[in-house]
């Protein structure tokens, strides 16, 4: 059996035809397809075989992983070549090298900790796949004799390293296919948006992000796919807004992951803890925040768009005011008895969906007013109270379109975090709309 760490290097091998491409020009999706076409339907024994393949791969006697790996690679590069409207040459090689590279770094610390410690790993894999997707595009810039500037090489190679590790933290290895083209789509859109910050603005942001990250997972606040998931949602909150709009989502990540933590014994004993100790995990955080990232990336975005840019801050801070509602009402308002169902208003069990207590829906208010007060500390609101209570007032409504989704929706085919991105929907809505009428 070849060991997953000779099996990686030679999928890292498969993905450095890539750098190939700037001299194949429209040929550039030629080698993959070679590859993919062989492992498909030629190669299904010897040291070649046995080098590629996976146990699944064996069971069913064909190179299936690496056909596909050849194949995601393949349309990347067809996207790269099409005459108009194409993929940057170099998004391409570095989307390829993410996956390739970064698994090699992931089976490399795998080899070196015996324990397998899954954000060991983690890190391993985002720091090779990070090095590989950057030399990858310098690569392609020195070929073209076109470097293409570095602050936005260095974000894009992070940003790309960010989503892959995330997406395999979630995924299996078989995927490798679906992780390598969201890579690549995924840097084209924040190219075709761009990098308007410093080589040094773009190095702080990814130092801090990283730093609270780690400090979210050693604190037991967020799960490894959560810890780089926050980042990653940091990381383009910075880069496409600037702190202001940081400041803001750090206030509702560092209170509402302290909040599941808050007197979570006792939450334990009520049977109403979170589960895995509180920790969040990718879901949750996208849950609560997906929102406000599409916010983010539609106010870098909106130079070229009919939509005014201020509205996105308005429907950012409104989602993440219900994020904070909805976080503090729950895990605050479970501690104290007679929940009531929203919609009947008739008692209900601590930890029902959709049950409130007075107590929780006022801290849910707090809540909101606490985000509301540190985006009128860091943004330049027109008018600061009006739109400190236009971004409650969207909080609020999040927060109670959450609790009546619970109470009627939630449960079967509907989970927790669908609830929760249409509740801070609903708030990022509300404030928006009040912010285009009263602003």
């Amino acid at each position: 059996m070849t060991s997953t760490l000779r099996r990686a290097g030679g999928f890292a091998a498969v993905g450095t035809l890539a750098l190939a491409a700037p001299e194949l020009g429209q040929a550039a999706a030629a080698p993959f397809a070679i590859v993919a076409l062989l492992a498909a339907f030629v190669v299904d024994e010897g040291p070649v075989f046995d080098l590629f393949a996976r146990p699944q791969d064996r069971r069913d006697g064909r190179l299936n992983g690496l056909a596909g790996f050849a194949l995601a690679a393949t349309g990347l590069a067809l996207l790269s070549t099409v005459p108009r409207q194409s993929m940057p040459i170099d998004l391409f090689v570095a989307a390829v090298l993410v996956v390739a590279y970064g698994t090699v770094g992931a089976r490399v610390v795998e080899r070196v900790d015996t324990a397998t410690n899954p954000g060991r790993t983690t890190a391993g894999f985002a720091l090779v796949a990070f090095f590989a997707a950057l030399s990858g595009q310098l690569a392609v810039g020195w070929t073209l004799g076109t470097l293409p500037a570095l602050p936005a090489a260095v974000f894009l190679a992070a940003a790309g390293a960010l989503v892959a590790a995330l997406l395999r933290s979630i995924l299996y290895e078989r995927d490798d296919p679906l992780v390598m083209l969201s890579v690549g789509l995924l840097l084209w859109l924040f190219d075709a948006i761009g990098v308007d910050a410093a080589l040094t603005e773009v190095g702080a942001a990814l130092v801090g992000t990283v730093a609270l990250g780690y400090l979210s997972y050693r604190t037991g606040t967020a799960s490894v796919p959560g810890m780089v998931t926050g980042v990653l949602l940091a990381l383009l909150t910075l880069v496409f807004g600037g702190v202001g709009w940081f400041a803001v989502l750090i206030a509702f990540f560092g209170i509402g992951g302290l909040s599941a933590k808050y007197r979570y014994e006792e939450k334990r004993s009520r049977g109403v803890a979170e589960d895995n100790e509180g920790a969040r995990g990718s879901g949750n955080v996208l849950g609560n925040a997906a929102v406000a990232l599409v916010a983010v990336i539609g106010f870098a975005a909106s130079g070229s768009m009919p939509m005014e840019g201020e509205l996105f801050r308005f429907a950012f801070t409104g989602s993440l005011a219900a994020a904070m509602s909805d976080t503090l009402s729950s895990e605050i308002g479970v501690l104290f008895d007679n929940p009531r169902l929203i919609t009947t208003l008739r008692r209900v069990d601590p930890g029902t969906d959709g049950g409130i207590t007075w107590q929780g829906y006022i801290i849910g208010i707090v809540g909101a007013a606490v985000v509301s007060g540190v985006a009128v500390g860091v943004f330049a609101f027109g008018s600061p109270r009006l739109a400190a209570i236009v971004v409650v007032v969207g909080g609020v409504t999040g927060m109670t379109v959450d609790s009546v989704l619970g109470a009627t929706l939630e449960g079967g085919r509907v989970g927790n975090q669908t609830v929760n991105f249409l509740g801070t929907l609903a708030g990022a809505v509300a404030s928006a709309a009040l912010a285009a009428l009263l602003l």
